[in-house]
């Protein structure tokens, strides 16, 4: 899986938001903590307002933060915003020998969706990565 870096922005974005205590967290202060250059930020954090993941207020006390507990938020939520919904790219049709390789992307897709459906703000925030048996 390639994660773009608007993707990797989100994610740290998003994490940033679920350290940070409750009420509004300016774009500035994300920007600042992240090393995200604003306007791009901007532009991510109006995509996950618009996809349900955050609130907004603006205003000088205004900001950002997350419209779901930390634990009810994954970091799959977040990069199926930023990257779309995945085609999965067409691996069939391998000839001869490498045909079950087909096989063998399809189950490492699965598997990375697995995983990122797992991982919630949540364990970001903390640090600590769920134990599941297939780690």
């Amino acid at each position: 899986m390639r994660i773009s870096a608007r993707t990797q922005y989100a994610l740290r974005a998003a994490a940033e938001l679920a350290a940070a205590p409750p009420g509004p967290v300016p774009a500035e202060k994300i920007a600042a903590a992240q090393g995200i250059p604003r306007k791009f930020l901007d532009n991510i954090l109006l995509q996950l307002r618009r996809a349900g993941l955050l609130h907004s207020q603006r205003g000088p006390d205004g900001g950002y933060w997350l419209a779901r507990p930390t634990d009810q938020i994954t970091l799959a939520d977040i990069i199926t915003v930023v990257e779309g919904v995945s085609e999965g790219g067409d691996h069939g049709g391998y000839p001869g020998v490498a045909g079950p390789l087909a096989e063998v992307w399809s189950a490492l897709r699965d598997h990375e969706e697995t995983l990122l459906a797992e991982i919630t703000l949540a364990h970001v925030a903390r640090g600590s990565l769920p134990e599941t048996s297939e780690h």
